[in-house]
């Protein structure tokens, strides 16, 4: 069931309408603290949708929320989860994303 939302959910997490995908990044920060380590299924799908361009984008209300959506992974889920996914992006970013995944990988 959590799966099927988050497949609906996913593209507006990089919709092309910054609008829209500003509400979307917000909104996530607003569910991690309530499904917490249940979003471990989904965890491999999400972590590249809240990265991708979110936290390269020149918008400061995205790179913002994307920061913050990153910031409340680490504090409410088991941080074994967001180790794999944080490397594999990491290893493929550039720019300021690269650098604020590898803080938090650090």
């Amino acid at each position: 069931m959590l799966s099927q939302i988050f497949d609906a959910f996913k593209p507006r997490l990089h919709d092309s309408n910054s609008k829209v995908n500003q509400v979307a990044l917000e909104a996530m920060h607003r569910m991690i603290p309530l499904l917490k380590d249940n979003l471990s299924p989904v965890i491999n799908m999400l972590i590249p949708a809240i990265v991708d361009n979110n936290l390269n984008s020149k918008n400061p209300g995205i790179y913002a929320a994307a920061t913050n959506v990153i910031q409340a992974l680490c504090q409410h889920l088991d941080n074994s989860l967001l180790l794999q996914p944080f490397c594999t992006k990491a290893q493929f970013l550039s720019g300021k994303a690269k650098q604020d995944l590898t803080e938090k990988l650090a």
